[in-house]
């Protein structure tokens, strides 16, 4: 019997996702759990794998967005007959007297047909729609049947407001349509700025810390930990020390959770991402930098899962390598804090009455009040610190 293929919801508040193209063809055998179709999420471009086996019989949506839940295709057996989707047919006039028309669809002052008086468009576009004022009315939608797209939503937000008498044409701009992963980041940006959040920030003697990574690369451990891979298991650490901070803020109550599962913020060409790197209070530095690389390799390929990116309990951005000295980093919500690190800086330090180079890295760290107190916060950094200037207590 032929199994329908329905969209599958690969994360949690995941309305709808991208068809991006199919890896099988119709008529071509499939396994069950074997690549099916490529499909673009709000944070990923992933695989999806087939539910049954048998022939696809169908591909009933080739490419674009559609809502979880809708059938995009049938697999079933070798010659087996899959019925066309029926559309309902108008009713048969009676003979001795026409019935009545059907009164016409409510339609938008553009002509965009509405469904049952509602204006057809995907979850995801009211929810852009919403966040940016957008009045669907105005849309006109280039789905299936007219219906708004979350891509409708955002060229109509990207268009410039119409000038009443412009004294010269200016240069054209090059509008640039955001990509799933944008209006993810733009999404999560504003819930981030949201919480009422507040920073505290510190310096950390690397002196030690440096001495630390330089032995593990003269080892020959391949890959090379780095910095990050150092600061990560150090954060750990801190944070079985500090559960308050290895927290979810969750509306009425705050999670703590019994394992360091950090993320690690990478720059992609498609934006920002921060799979996360599981149990890294149990990980040693250089089962840290294995696994850091693999994501990050995966993350610039584009062949993270969304299993990758779930369930982080803290977050480290680290723009050291850029040369940045400091900066401020926007919450991960519902993570409760977020940790910004800079680059170590040849800095004078008076010790003992003399002055001293010494390598400084200057730490912000950003919480969610609802979640962390100041005091709470600053005992957690300054753990931070500590572990950093003395390896040996965290290790």
């Amino acid at each position: 019997m032929a199994t329908e293929i329905k969209l599958p919801r690969l994360g949690q508040g995941m309305e709808s996702g991208t068809i991006v193209r199919w890896l099988k063809s119709e008529g071509e055998p499939v396994e069950k759990g074997e690549p099916l179709y490529e499909l673009d999420t709000d944070k990923v471009t992933q695989e999806v794998e087939a539910d049954a086996s048998g022939v696809l019989l169908r591909i009933a949506v080739q490419e674009g967005e559609v809502d979880v839940g809708h059938t995009i295709a049938v697999i079933g057996e070798q010659g087996e007959e899959v019925p066309e989707p029926q559309e309902e047919a108008p009713a048969e006039p009676e003979a001795e007297a026409p019935a009545e028309a059907p009164p016409p669809a409510p339609v938008s002052r553009d002509g965009q047909t509405r469904e049952g008086g509602r204006i057809k468009a995907s979850p995801l576009a009211r929810r852009i729609a919403r966040e940016r004022g957008i009045d669907l009315a105005s849309l006109q939608g280039t789905g299936p049947e007219g219906r708004i797209v979350a891509e409708d939503v955002e060229r109509a937000a990207a268009a410039p407001a119409p000038a009443a008498a412009p004294a010269a044409a200016p240069p054209e701009a090059e509008v640039v349509p955001l990509t799933s992963l944008r209006r993810t980041i733009a999404r999560r940006m504003t819930e981030a700025w949201q919480a009422p959040a507040f920073q505290i920030s510190m310096s950390a003697d690397m002196t030690r810390a440096l001495e630390i990574r330089a032995r593990l690369v003269e080892r020959g451990d391949t890959p090379k930990p780095t910095v990050s891979d150092l600061l990560t298991k150090v954060a750990a650490a801190a944070l079985m020390r500090h559960r308050e901070v290895n927290a979810l803020f969750e509306g009425d109550s705050v999670r703590l959770l019994p394992t360091a599962d950090i993320g690690i913020a990478v720059a992609t060409e498609r934006g920002l991402v921060v799979p996360v790197i599981r149990g890294c209070e149990r990980l040693t530095i250089p089962e840290i930098a294995a696994a850091r690389a693999d994501l990050v390799e995966r993350a610039r390929s584009g062949k993270l899962q969304q299993a990758d990116l779930e369930s982080g309990s803290f977050t480290i951005s680290n723009l050291g390598m850029y040369g940045v000295e400091q900066f401020v980093a926007v919450l991960n919500p519902p993570q409760a804090a977020i940790l910004a690190v800079g680059a170590a800086q040849e800095t004078p330090v008076a010790r003992d009455g003399s002055v001293e180079i010494r390598p400084l890295m200057t730490m912000t760290l950003t919480c969610d009040h609802r979640s962390i107190d100041g005091a709470t916060a600053a005992e957690f950094l300054r753990t931070v610190k500590t572990f950093l200037e003395e390896p040996g207590l965290a290790l």
